[in-house]
């Protein structure tokens, strides 16, 4: 029932700002498409409010799930209309703030004390208010000035709520053949761990202090100092810094910035957390970056860190090398030999693929190739070939989308790939030289050993499976017919399933516009056709 009342108040919402046209339009509802027509809404377009606005107030009021998604999306402008990327900017850091006094009473709730104690000065005047927490100014005992970040009230359950309802919609997803390629319940369970890693300020307050650590003897990124005393799992206590938001560059240019250095400054500290660090800030968006007096990035919330195997490094620089190396079929066995593609994977066609994507990006100068939307292109392209991809991958892309918005929002003109070349070479010197090998064989040297007695038995085995082969063919043959068997009952239940669920949106549809007679009906329709898809 609460994932019904969730569903009608996004509906809900989605129609008060006239965004229910704009869902309905998208390619994955396009066999309901003609749904709108029967919004009375689609007839009278808002005036009072843009396309833009209605977007950003609607992600306000549906969330902090929602407006994370748009603080996402915002870090993209180049991809987005002017006046869409302008308000979903304004999602960074000024959310509807929550009642002052209600932080300071779950600050002291927390930490076991009143405010009065725990700080020489504390403000109920929140300073900045975002989609999962809110910030206050407070000042120690020692006199140091400090922000105190506490999580809004109830965000765990809202979360935990829209999670759930992200899950029902994604089984309903994956019974159709659109699923294979967008997995939509790997997705919901990544963005499930994320988010309430995320939920726990114990986990930012580690991170904070493991990135500082990284970055201690470099002037590029500076971060703040963590007071672990004054932290639990829903408040966190930190340095106050100032700086001006890397987002305001009208003011940066004005100050005398070196807008290219900094830009190229952003770029090599995001390569040097991957490649040398593996350990990487992956949430970079204008909000959570400003700029020190020295013209050095200073970072704030680490709720998102991303790390990668020597796996997942390796692939990156083989992908990437040859991508610019116009070796195609390397960026094709790059996949390959990660151990990501299945038994059915068309190597040759996959290869094809990739020449298709990659060619037309040469057109341009290597200043405008974009990295991650080569990487991103090619993650896409992968899952239509049956080639499943790591998630910590796809959080590294995300980031690098990030950088690079935010990189070429400061200098349009950077050329990612001058500044990303000597971390990928270095990384493929690392990899080939001798004492690298050498520590490789020694780590596996254990488990080598290990399986050699096992070695005689694993080759008699496999020479009588070769003997095997026509009890191979009978049983593929036999497998063949029981899954056609299935595929034909599936798509019929399919079809029904469908059906049930058009009619059930449908529903929604007419409830939230009070005609309630057409509601009953479509929701009874609805039910006979989920009925008949579960027999």
């Amino acid at each position: 029932m609460k994932n019904l009342a969730r569903f009608f108040d996004i509906s809900r919402t989605l129609i008060r700002y006239r965004l229910d046209s704009l869902v309905l339009s998208t390619p994955l509802l396009k066999s309901v498409r003609w749904l709108v027509y029967f919004i009375p809404w689609h007839y009278f377009p808002i005036k009072k409010y843009s396309e833009g606005e209605r977007i950003r107030l609607a992600f306000e009021q549906l969330g902090p799930i929602f407006v994370k998604f748009g603080q996402t999306l915002s870090t993209r402008r180049d991809l987005l209309p002017e006046d869409i990327g302008r308000e979903l900017a304004k999602l960074q850091d000024s959310c509807q703030p929550f009642s002052g006094q209600a932080a300071k009473s779950m600050i002291e709730k927390a930490l076991g004390d009143s405010t009065k104690n725990l700080f020489k000065r504390f403000d109920e005047q929140p300073l900045a208010s975002a989609s999962i927490a809110q910030v206050h100014t407070a000042l120690t005992h020692d006199d140091e000035e400090v922000v105190v970040k506490v999580l809004r009230p109830k965000v765990e359950e809202k979360i935990k709520q829209d999670i759930r309802l992200m899950y029902f919609f994604a089984r309903l997803i994956n019974k159709h053949s659109i699923s294979k390629k967008i997995r939509p319940v790997e997705i919901v369970k990544e963005f499930e761990d994320i988010i309430l890693y995320e939920l726990d300020l114990m986990n930012e307050a580690m991170s904070a202090k493991r990135l500082k650590e990284n970055f201690e003897n470099s002037d590029l990124l500076y971060v703040p100092k963590v007071y672990f005393d004054l932290c639990r799992e829903n408040v966190l206590t930190t340095e106050r810094i100032y700086g001006t938001p890397i987002g305001d560059v009208d003011t940066l240019r004005a100050k005398g910035t070196d807008l290219k250095k900094l830009a190229e400054d952003g770029v090599i500290i995001f390569f040097t957390q991957v490649f040398e660090h593996n350990f990487f800030h992956a949430d970079m968006h204008p909000g959570n970056i400003f700029v020190g007096e020295k013209d050095n990035y200073i970072g704030v919330d680490f709720g998102i860190m991303g790390s990668l195997s020597e796996a997942d490094k390796d692939f990156l620089a083989d992908i990437f090398l040859s991508f610019f190396n116009r070796d195609y079929h390397g960026v094709a066995q790059s996949y390959i030999d990660a151990g990501w593609a299945s038994p059915t994977t068309d190597v040759v066609a996959f290869e094809n693929s990739v020449r298709r994507i990659c060619e037309p990006m040469f057109e341009k100068s290597l200043g405008d190739i974009s990295f991650g939307q080569v990487l991103l292109d090619l993650i896409q392209e992968a899952k239509n070939f049956d080639i499943s991809i790591q998630p910590q991958l796809l959080l590294l892309d995300k980031t690098l989308l990030n950088v690079e918005g935010l990189g070429r929002v400061l200098y349009p003109q950077l050329d990612l790939w001058a500044t990303a070349k000597p971390f990928l070479e270095n990384l493929v010197k690392k990899r080939h030289n001798m004492k690298n090998s050498f520590e490789k064989l020694k780590e596996r040297a254990p488990q080598l050993l290990k399986e050699i007695p096992e070695l005689p038995e694993l080759i008699v085995g496999a020479l009588k499976k070769i003997n095997q082969p026509k009890d191979i063919e009978r049983m593929h043959r036999q497998q063949t017919e029981v899954l056609i068997k299935q595929l034909k009952v599936n798509a019929s239940k399919q079809n029904f399933s469908l059906i049930g669920s058009t009619m059930a949106i449908l529903s929604g549809i007419f409830a939230v516009n009070f005609w309630w007679e057409a509601s009953v009906a479509s929701l009874i329709l609805g039910v006979i056709f989920w009925i008949k898809s579960k027999t």
